[in-house]
């Protein structure tokens, strides 16, 4: 199976100590059924450590996380005790993966970082060049486009050159986007939809307070830089663009540019995306939900 990343992927590397919102803080984890065998099985104190701070009682065993909801084995320095103990290798597969994300297609699998790292947010975001898929492994098993997957990714190409086009600005590549599909760029009342955001389920009272910023039309706006708009559409149509519903799933992607766009005027761009992208992308939802709303009342 062929995969593919963008060509940003292999410079991630996690903060690790010098994190600001650890991904251990605040988030459910989960533990593979593999892993949580593996944790039943290790001796020693640090054994009956793991042990104690899990919960194998559920339908899928996670960590106990503590009255700070900070995972029970990140440290004061910010670092993981079960990599200090017992290696990285130990680690769950969600801990092991986070931020990294992965899409499955017929032909290839497609890899990426998420948002929601702050690593990973001003690597995408900070990078000058234009952003390119590259083959990072491949077996040597063949798999065959379908046609209707075929389609996909040419539209998927098209849709990555409209927006790279630097000869024209952001506002103009939105536009010859949806004209490519015959459509009109929609309209988004961005004060509605703040009002709506504040009806799901939120992690942090940071992203309350944006909300409320939008619906107040803040002043003072910060103007986002044409590259790291372009790195930031880019991003989303890798990520949410969905062979399923093309026109609507381009539509969210679009509107969660101008979400974080807006969201930036008051936190700036890089603490912008990684809010919206812990409030909405990384839960399956509140992106339910949107989805719904922008199909039933936008397209």
């Amino acid at each position: 199976m062929k995969i593919f990343a963008p060509d940003y992927y292999k410079n991630f590397k996690c903060l690790m100590g010098e994190c600001k919102h650890s991904c251990c803080i605040g988030w459910e984890i989960d533990i593979d059924s593999e892993t949580a065998e593996y944790y039943k099985g290790i001796g020693g104190e640090f054994g009956e450590r793991l042990r104690k701070n899990i919960d194998f009682g559920g339908e899928c065993s996670c960590f106990r996380l503590d009255e700070n909801e900070r995972c029970p084995f990140l440290n004061k320095e910010g670092l993981c005790d079960i990599i200090l103990n017992i290696g990285e290798a130990s680690l769950c597969q969600i801990c092991d993966d986070h931020p990294r994300f992965r899409r499955f297609y017929d032909s290839r699998t497609e890899m990426g970082i998420g948002l929601c790292c702050e690593a990973a947010a001003k690597l995408i975001l900070e990078k000058a060049d234009k952003t390119v898929l590259e083959k990072i492994d491949e077996n040597e098993e063949i798999y065959y486009f379908s046609e209707e997957e075929e389609d996909f990714f040419k539209n998927r190409d098209k849709i990555f050159a409209i927006l790279q086009n630097r000869e024209k600005s952001i506002a103009e590549r939105i536009k010859d986007v949806f004209s490519f599909y015959g459509a009109e760029v929609p309209e988004f009342d961005l004060e509605n939809w703040a009002e709506f955001h504040l009806g799901l389920e939120r992690l942090d009272e940071k992203w309350t307070e944006v909300l409320e910023n939008i619906k107040n039309r803040p002043e003072n706006p910060e103007t986002m830089d044409e590259t790291a708009a372009e790195q930031l559409l880019c991003y989303l149509v890798f990520r949410h663009f969905s062979m399923e519903e093309e026109l609507v799933s381009l539509g969210f992607c679009v509107f969660g540019f101008y979400m974080i766009e807006k969201a930036a005027e008051s936190v700036g761009i890089f603490e912008a995306a990684r809010l919206w992208s812990s409030e909405i992308e990384y839960s399956d939802e509140n992106k339910d939900l949107i989805l719904d709303k922008l199909f039933e009342e936008v397209f």
